[in-house]
């Protein structure tokens, strides 16, 4: 029971950086074609940063070490995702927003979050285990 607990979250944190890739990566294709796919700071456009704090993390987790890189990138995603997140609502700031009007900043929040419990949880489970 405990391995198939295990196996769920390895391919859930896996679907999850798939989904961030896929989502920041549109998001970087527009801010080529138009120059307008996301805000930037300085004039590093955020998208660009989101993206690469999806694949490094997806690296780490797939090749099963490097956990420190996997929580330094997440755990930075996850700060500017708060920021962006505190501006949105407080009218601070604009992020991109989904069709249906939902910011993405919100949504990077929460899969960030879920990204950093779930290797939390994947890595003491395996520890118990006895595993790497």
């Amino acid at each position: 029971m405990v391995m198939m607990g295990r196996n769920y979250l390895k391919w859930m944190i896996i679907f999850l950086l798939v989904v961030g890739i896929i989502g920041a990566g549109t998001l970087v294709w527009e801010e080529f074609k138009t120059g307008n796919g996301c805000p930037k700071i300085a004039t590093i456009p955020v998208c660009m940063v989101i993206l690469i704090c999806f694949v490094v993390p997806l690296v780490a987790h797939l090749q099963n070490k490097w956990h420190s890189i996997y929580f330094l990138f997440t755990g930075m995603a996850l700060f500017i995702a708060t920021v962006a997140s505190t501006m949105q609502y407080t009218g601070n700031g604009e992020c991109p927003k989904m069709e249906g009007g939902i910011p993405l900043c919100y949504l990077s929040f929460l899969i960030f979050s879920a990204l950093i419990l779930k290797k939390v949880v994947l890595l003491k489970t395996e520890s118990m285990l006895g595993s790497n």
